[in-house]
Formats: structure tokens, sequence, C-alpha cells
């Protein structure tokens, strides 16, 4: 009977953190999340839970599907502290930065660039 209660005990707990860590991933500067095998995150990839993406306003990426089924649990890099926000974020905005390329004449381009590569369409 001792050992039932453990079982069940362990099983709870197992079943309360996967639920809690659905994981999805995002890019530097999509506004999409991800499934960890998705093609776009070829380049970038920062690991979130569903819950907090769909907070920040993420929407779910149209080609791999992530949905709370079918997303990758990771129960150690949970988050035990929730925020909550009455804000809806709907889109994320990134600052753009002057491009880290050099000219023929050896000079920095001057151009602005809001690329994850800190570079111009030119360089």
């Amino acid at each position: 009977m001792k050992a039932l209660r453990i079982l069940l005990v362990v099983l709870a707990f197992t079943f309360a953190n996967t639920v809690l860590a659905q994981s999805v991933y995002t890019t530097k500067t999509g506004e999409k999340y991800h499934k960890s095998s998705c093609k776009y995150l070829k380049y970038s990839k920062k690991e979130i839970t569903l819950k907090k993406a769909k907070a920040l306003g993420y929407i779910a990426c149209k080609v791999c599907k992530p949905t709370k089924a079918n997303t990758s649990a990771n129960s150690a890099k949970s988050n035990s502290r929730s925020t909550t926000t009455n804000k809806k974020v709907t889109s994320k905005k990134t600052t753009a930065s002057q491009c880290t390329g050099k000219t023929k004449a050896g000079k920095r381009c001057k151009r602005q660039t809001k690329n994850a590569n800190a570079r111009c369409y030119q360089h």
C-alpha cells in the first residue's frame, strides 16, 4: 500500500512538471514560436516556456505548428515564477544599430540595420 502511494506521488509530480514546462523556441528577431525541429531555427534558437511565449505575444509558426500536445517538456528548465500582465503585446520591436561592415576606404559603414548579424544588406 505504501509503495502504491509513493508511485502515485511520483507520477503526479512528473505529470505536473510536464504540464508546466512545455518548451518552445523563438528566434532573436522573430514574432513566432517554434518546435525544436523547425527549419526556421537554423541560425537563432532561444528556449522559452509555451505559457511565457503566449504571454509575450508570440504566435505559433505555421510551418511546424507547435501545440501544447507536441512540444517538448523540459522539467529541468521550468520557471517556477509566474508573472501575469493585463497588457497584450502585439509585436516585438527590434532596435536598429549601425552596420559593423567596413567600406572600401576602410571606414565603418553608416547604414542602420536590424539584422541579427549586425550587418546591412550590402555587407
